[in-house]
């Protein structure tokens, strides 16, 4: 049965219904292989594991309900704040010429970035120890023989001549 009237590619009438029935779009046919399963950190470009999230959020008896971007969302926020923290902690590494990252990198990298320290402000980091501080009244007073010394030349004896 073809298309008779001249209009038209001279399609069968039964392949356009076909093609309907099908989808009519490309691979939509039986003989095209299933779609190969993708995870939704991978889907979403996360290490993180999205499903692992979910399943604790569900289970964890925070809401009744939770969306489907909402383990999405929460394992790219807690994937960046472990890179940022990981990133400092290795430089705090590196800076005490060691190759691996301690609680005592850790709590510096924390205690020495100002946003990660409000976040972490009342978190104990076992091992982590303290910042390094002196208060300056608990150090020596100079001597008078530090406060007379000669001063780096052009400073104050311009401004007197």
């Amino acid at each position: 049965m073809t298309n008779t009237s001249g209009k038209g590619m001279g399609k069968n009438k039964s392949t356009e219904v076909t093609e309907v029935v099908n989808g009519g779009g490309k691979g939509m046919g039986k003989n095209v292989p299933a779609a190969k399963n993708f995870t939704r950190s991978s889907r979403a470009g996360l290490q993180f594991p999205v499903g692992r999230i979910h399943r604790h959020l569900r289970n964890g008896n925070y809401v009744h309900r939770v969306g489907s971007g909402a383990p999405v969302y929460l394992a790219a926020v807690l994937e960046y704040l472990t890179a940022e923290i990981l990133e400092l902690a290795g430089n705090a590494a590196h800076d005490n010429k060691k190759s691996r990252i301690t609680p005592r990198h850790i709590q510096l990298a924390i205690r020495n970035d100002e946003e990660l320290n409000k976040l972490l402000g009342k978190v104990t980091i076992a091992q982590g120890g303290v910042l390094p501080n002196i208060h300056q009244n608990l150090l020596p007073k100079r001597s008078k023989k530090a406060e007379k010394a000669p001063r780096p030349e052009g400073d104050d004896e311009e401004e007197a001549s």
